[in-house]
């Protein structure tokens, strides 16, 4: 069947933002909200030490921070990749929406790439594993780079079509995909206007621009790509998984529970990625209580008994047993 012909029967594959080659422009675009946003986190202690840091700005950025990130960590990837959960139109709407504000790209394209790095987890044909050059001190080092930022710029996209067909069949996912550029105004310019209604002053509206929107922005980001870097790399690995996932436990609050990442990687669907009581999730809270709520169900909550079978020492046991 030809390219025209499959379109005519499912055009959904062309309606989603973003094909499966990147563009110069893409690119050009990405460049700039990876440089930008970093130079502001470099200028933030100056800045903030010269008294352009109010506590409006930082009540904005809090919030932002806090519904963008739960935007990803709940809705792209524990509902819209991993399916650990079943929402009603208006929540999963509302994260598709707040994720897409994150700028962390439209969400089908987002969910394709996360499931392919599932699919090869740091095996060849993951698109940011951090081993892709080799376990070398040299070898890790560009891997590293790759896997933190590097890999946004693969001309070569993960084709959506196949590997996040089921969202491309949603019609509320492939219209906010679609329009993603709004989303993206949507999160440059909301900081700013609430910072100048806050403060009635323009000086509101700049701080509040540049603590809540790029520097926001920024902190996402980065928090976003160390778990594709920093949680392939380094933390302990208490759980059976195929591939070099490990919990770092300084990067779980700003990363909203993600950074328990190989407990993520033993049991990809589970709902909950901090198993233990200490260990901090605030993504598996929220999905809590939009159950309590009786707006989410059918919740992939971790057992006992699944958590024990996963664990590293139980496989052990297992194969020492088997032999």
């Amino acid at each position: 069947m030809s390219t025209a012909e499959q379109a005519k029967v499912d055009p959904l594959p062309r309606a989603t933002m973003g094909g499966d080659t990147q563009s110069r422009w893409e690119q050009l675009a990405l460049a700039l909200f990876i440089i930008v946003p970093f130079a502001a986190i470099v200028a933030a202690v100056p800045v903030a030490w010269g008294g352009w840091l109010g506590w409006s700005d930082v009540a904005i950025t809090f919030v932002m921070y806090g519904l963008t990130l739960h935007g990803v960590t709940v809705g792209f990837h524990r509902l819209f990749t991993h399916k650990s959960f079943k929402p009603n139109r208006a929540v999963k709407i509302v994260l598709a929406i707040l994720g897409s504000m994150a700028i962390e790209g439209p969400v089908v394209r987002w969910v394709a790439d996360h499931r392919k790095h599932h699919k090869f987890s740091d095996r060849d044909g993951d698109p940011h594993s951090p081993w892709r050059y080799g376990n070398t001190l040299r070898g890790l080092t560009k891997g590293f780079v790759w896997a933190h930022v590097g890999w946004l710029f693969d001309p070569e996209q993960t084709p959506q079509h196949k590997y996040a067909p089921d969202l491309m069949k949603d019609r509320d996912l492939v219209r906010i995909s679609r329009t993603f550029w709004l989303w993206v105004l949507l999160s440059l310019f909301l900081p700013p206007l609430l910072g100048g209604l806050v403060t009635w002053s323009w000086q509101g509206a700049l701080t509040a621009f540049f603590w809540g929107t790029i520097v926001r922005i920024g902190l996402i980001h980065h928090v976003t790509w160390s778990i594709n870097s920093i949680c392939h790399t380094l933390g302990e690995r208490p759980f059976t998984s195929r591939d070099f996932s490990g919990n770092v436990w300084w990067l779980a609050i700003p990363s909203g529970g993600e950074s328990w990442h190989n407990l993520h990687h033993a049991d990809p669907t589970s709902a909950r990625h901090g198993v233990k009581r200490w260990q901090f999730d605030t993504s598996a809270r929220i999905i809590w209580i939009l159950e309590k709520l009786g707006w989410v169900r059918d919740v992939r909550w971790p057992t006992p008994e699944r958590i024990a079978a996963k664990s590293a020492g139980a496989a052990a046991k297992s194969v020492g047993t088997a032999a």
